[in-house]
């Protein structure tokens, strides 16, 4: 299934299915790179178990396979709750960033109907319970449908707000004091809203964070890398205007096909703007991808990353400049980059010492919000300690893009916490 070029890809991209980075474009180019295959028109079927584990039946490959990431040897001790001393109200206390959330993957199924009611849109769902039960994803077309109909709700500067304080309202019940909003203005564009209607709606959402909720947030534009860097380029000009409304760039979507080095000239010019870079790298792609993004667009965080498993040399470059990892546990199941939580390599990550933080990704597609990728990891992954807990809500705060004193505040914070 080659998404960069023809067959299912571009027919999802001529259909509009939303940002291929939240959408089925990008499940399905996960799932051809998991798979180690490009195939082109074969029938996949995909299965979203209750587990949420992905079978795949699939004929035909027609390029050979990238070698596939290093497992995590699956835990000989089932997947328990969490222990007392990482249980949630702890994980709660702990201040921490949120570095890597798609704010469109957080519209809920009350919010889309809401919206589409509001706005005139027909949704293809009886319900708002039918939309809900849909967001089990019982086959990849739900999910596709589901994105589609997520984008298409999101008409005005009011729409952009309310999901974006929802999501605020939420990330301050979990102990999140700092929010980085990726958000995708070719999702919207490519429909007719304009990028101000985006920016100025979000960028009053972060407002109203700070100063109702006491979450310190910023945005972050993110370029579409199945599209070329000639649309980046534009992007970039057209968000210009708005420049005091967003702090940096990242790149998502579909990663396979699309290495990091096909952006080097947009982000040069971001880096001139005194924007700061980040870009996706390492989910579905190889190590090499991590290691562009690195040497070629100089980003400040790496986005994903855990494929960096199989280089020895990456793992000790990662450790030594201490390089962030902003890692998405739920979301790597959902998308089967990992069969089940347990078989995760956060641990293995964190051992190898590696800055990695924990985030959501898109958590009202992928299982949970930023608590509760906290819990649920905690719960898989025994060797995780309370310590661990402590040293990730750190890595996050230093990471994120916020003044240094705001930095010093949280961190002063998290150590009396600790200190209980």
């Amino acid at each position: 299934m080659n998404l960069g070029h023809g067959g299912w890809g571009a027919r999802v991209r001529r259909r509009g299915w939303g940002r291929a980075g939240d959408s089925g474009h990008l499940v399905l180019s996960r799932i051809s790179a998991l798979r180690g295959a490009h195939l082109s028109d074969e029938v996949v079927t995909v299965f979203f178990h209750t587990t949420h584990r992905c079978s795949l039946q699939f004929a035909a490959a027609t390029a050979p396979a990238e070698p596939p990431m290093t497992p995590m040897a699956p835990s000989s001790t089932p997947a328990t709750p969490a222990r007392p001393e990482v249980g949630e109200a702890f994980l709660r206390s702990l201040p921490k960033a949120e570095l890597h959330i798609h704010i469109e993957g957080s519209l809920e199924p009350g919010q889309m109907f809401e919206m589409a009611r509001r706005n005139g849109v027909d949704l293809p769902y009886a319900s708002v319970d039918a939309l809900r039960a849909a967001y089990a994803f019982s086959d990849l077309q739900s999910f596709l449908d589901i994105y589609y109909a997520g984008a298409a709700v999101l008409i005005t500067e009011r729409d952009f707000f309310e999901m974006a304080m929802a999501y605020f309202e939420r990330a301050a019940a979990d102990g999140v004091v700092r929010a980085e909003l990726f958000f995708d203005p070719q999702t919207h564009t490519e429909r007719g809203i304009a990028i101000g209607t985006v920016i100025e709606g979000l960028s009053r959402a972060c407002r109203e964070a700070g100063a109702r909720l006491g979450v310190s947030a910023d945005l972050i534009l993110c370029f579409l890398r199945h599209l070329s860097e000639e649309d980046a380029f534009a992007t970039l000009e057209q968000a210009l205007p708005f420049r005091a409304h967003f702090i940096g760039v990242g790149l998502d979507s579909s990663e396979r096909g699309h290495p990091p080095e096909k952006f080097a000239r947009v982000f040069a010019r971001c880096r001139e703007l005194g924007l700061h870079v980040v870009a996706h790298a390492g989910e579905e792609g190889p190590p090499a991808y991590i290691e562009s993004a690195l040497d070629v667009l100089k980003v400040e965080r790496i986005d994903h990353g855990v494929r960096a498993i199989d280089s020895p040399a990456l793992m000790q470059r990662l450790a030594t400049s201490g390089m962030p990892l902003t890692v998405c546990p739920l979301s790597n199941v959902k998308l089967c980059v990992f069969g089940t939580l347990a078989e995760h390599n956060l641990v293995q990550l964190l051992r190898a010492g590696l800055k990695v933080t924990i985030n959501s990704d898109d958590p009202a597609y992928f299982g949970g919000y930023l608590l509760q990728n906290y819990v649920e990891t905690f719960a898989a992954l025994p060797a995780l300690t309370r310590g661990d807990a402590i040293a990730l809500a750190r890595h996050s705060l230093e990471a994120s893009f916020a003044p240094a004193a705001d930095k010093a505040r949280w961190l002063a914070q998290l150590q009396a916490v600790s200190a209980v």
